[in-house]
C-alpha cells in the first residue's frame, strides 16, 4: 500500500550519524550493550555531597585537540561534541564538497553547555576566595552550534536548543523544517549535554534520583540515572538507508516539572508524527519510549501509548538503565539508537529485567534482543519539563 506523505513535511535522509554514550563508542558496542543484561552505568562520587550516585559516564578517550579559535570556548563538553563529529568528520566534508557552504546549518540540543568546567571555580566563589574568574562563554547555551559551525568552516544558520529533555529532538524537528522550507541542503543536528554537579543535585532536590539502576515502568522504580552523551546526524534530501520521517511536537504546559497524568501531550505528540508521516501505528516496528522511571512520567507514557496504538501490541523498551537520562542529548542517542536498529534489522533494545509495575505491564516490553522480521519503522518518545514534548519516526524507505 502506497502511503501518502504530507507535503509540509516530506522525509530526509540521514546521511551518517554517530553516537556516544555509556553503553558505548562505537556502534558494536552500542548493540552488545543494549542487548544484554548487565547494565553499562557507574556508581560515582563527587556530584552530590552526601552520597554516591549511578550515573551514565562516558568513560572512553575525548579528542585532545581543540582548534585554536575555540579555545575560549573549551570545555569537556566541547570535547565531547567534537569527539563525535570527527568521527564522521571526512565523510562530512567529503559529502558537502559541492555544496555552498552558506546553505550549511547547525542545529543542536544541550541541557548544561559546559557548566562543569566552571563548577570548581564557582565552588571557590561562594567559598569567599579572592580573584575567581569565572569564564561565561563554556557555559553559554547557545555556543555550541556556533563553535561546530565554525570548526566545520559553515556559514548556514547555526543555533543551540535548550528545551530541557526535549532538546536534542527538536534540533531533528528543526533541521528538517530549515531543510523543507529551502533554507539550508544540509543540516548537522544532533545533541550534546555532559554530567554536572547542577543537574545532578537539582535532580536530587526533586527527589527524583534514583537510589539504584534506574527500572522504568518498574514496580519498585525510584527515580532517574542521569547520562551523558553525543549524538550527531547529517540530514539532507537524498536518499539514504534510514530516514527521519517526521517530528510531532506539542506543548500541554501542565506543570513546571511533572508531565500531564492523563498523557494527552505525549499522546498528541505521537499522533502528529503518524500524520505527518502518513502512517498507522500498526506500522511501527519498534518504540523507544522516553521511559525516565519516575513513578509518574512512566505511568502518563503507557496511558499514551495505549490511546494511540489502541491494541496494536507494538514491541517497546527504555534504554535509560543503559544509557541513563542524557537529557538535552537523551533525544540524540535514542534517535540513534532507533536508525542503528533499522540499519542492522537483526535486534532490539532489551527492557530492563526488573519486576514491571502491575499497572503497566499489559504491554509488549522488549525481552528478546532478537528480531524475528524486518521492520521499516521506529519511533522514538522525548518528553520535558513545562509539558515540551516530542516523537520523531524513523523509516529505512519512504513506502
Amino acid at each position: 500500500m502506497t502511503e501518502m506523505i504530507d507535503p509540509a513535511h516530506p522525509a530526509v535522509g540521514i546521511q551518517f550519524a554517530v553516537g556516544l554514550c555509556a553503553a558505548g563508542a562505537t556502534a558494536e558496542q552500542l548493540q552488545y550493550s543494549l542487548t544484554q543484561l548487565p547494565h553499562s552505568l557507574t556508581l560515582k562520587s563527587g556530584f552530590i555531597p552526601e552520597r554516591k550516585v549511578w550515573v551514565g559516564a562516558y568513560n572512553h578517550a575525548l579528542t585532545e585537540e581543540v582548534p585554536r579559535q575555540l579555545e575560549s570556548v573549551d570545555s569537556r563538553h566541547l570535547r565531547f561534541a567534537l569527539t563525535a563529529l570527527q568521527m564522521m568528520e571526512q565523510d562530512i566534508r567529503s559529502y558537502v564538497a559541492g555544496f555552498d557552504s552558506a546553505r550549511l546549518a547547525v542545529v543542536l540540543g544541550t541541557s548544561t553547555s559546559g557548566i562543569a568546567d566552571n563548577e570548581p571555580r564557582l565552588q571557590q566563589y561562594f567559598q569567599g576566595q579572592q580573584g575567581i574568574a569565572i569564564d561565561q562563554k563554556k557555559q553559554e547555551m547557545g555556543y555550541l552550534a556556533k563553535a561546530v559551525q565554525q570548526y566545520l568552516g559553515w556559514r548556514g544558520p547555526a543555533y543551540t536548543i535548550s528545551t530541557a529533555c526535549s532538546s536534542a529532538a527538536k534540533a531533528f524537528a528543526a533541521g528538517q523544517r530549515l531543510i523543507n522550507a529551502g533554507l539550508a541542503d544540509v543540516v548537522l543536528v544532533g545533541g550534546v549535554d555532559t554530567l554536572c554537579q547542577l543537574t545532578l543535585n537539582g535532580f536530587n532536590s526533586l527527589e527524583s534520583l534514583s537510589q539504584d539502576i534506574c527500572q522504568p515502568c518498574g514496580q519498585q522504580r525510584d527515580g532517574i540515572n542521569i547520562g551523558e552523551a553525543a549524538g550527531l546526524f547529517l540530514l539532507s534530501k537524498r536518499q539514504a538507508p534510514v530516514l527521519l520521517m517526521s517530528a510531532g511536537e506539542s506543548m500541554d504546559a501542565w506543570h513546571i516539572s511533572a508531565p500531564h497524568p492523563e498523557g494527552r501531550g505525549a499522546a498528541q505528540a505521537m499522533q502528529m508524527a503518524l500524520q505527518q508521516a502518513g502512517l498507522r501505528p500498526e506500522q511501527m516496528g519498534y518504540l523507544n519510549l522516553h521511559g525516565t522511571a519516575t513513578p509518574q512520567n512512566d505511568a502518563m507514557e503507557i496511558k499514551a501509548v495505549r490511546s494511540v496504538f489502541q491494541g496494536y501490541d507494538i514491541p517497546l523498551s527504555s534504554t535509560k538503565h543503559q544509557t541513563g537520562h542524557c537529557l538535552g542529548a537523551a533525544g540524540a542517542i535514542e534517535a540513534y539508537i532507533c536508525s542503528r536498529v533499522l540499519q542492522d534489522q537483526c535486534w532490539l533494545p532489551l527492557h530492563h529485567s526488573g519486576v514491571l509495575d502491575a499497572e503497566l505491564d499489559d504491554l509488549n516490553y522488549v525481552v528478546s534482543a532478537d528480531l524475528t522480521q524486518p521492520i521499516h519503522y521506529t519511533m522514538s518518545n522525548s518528553f520535558a519539563f513545562g509539558g515540551s514534548n516530542i516523537s520523531l519516526i524513523f523509516g529505512t524507505a519512504l513506502k
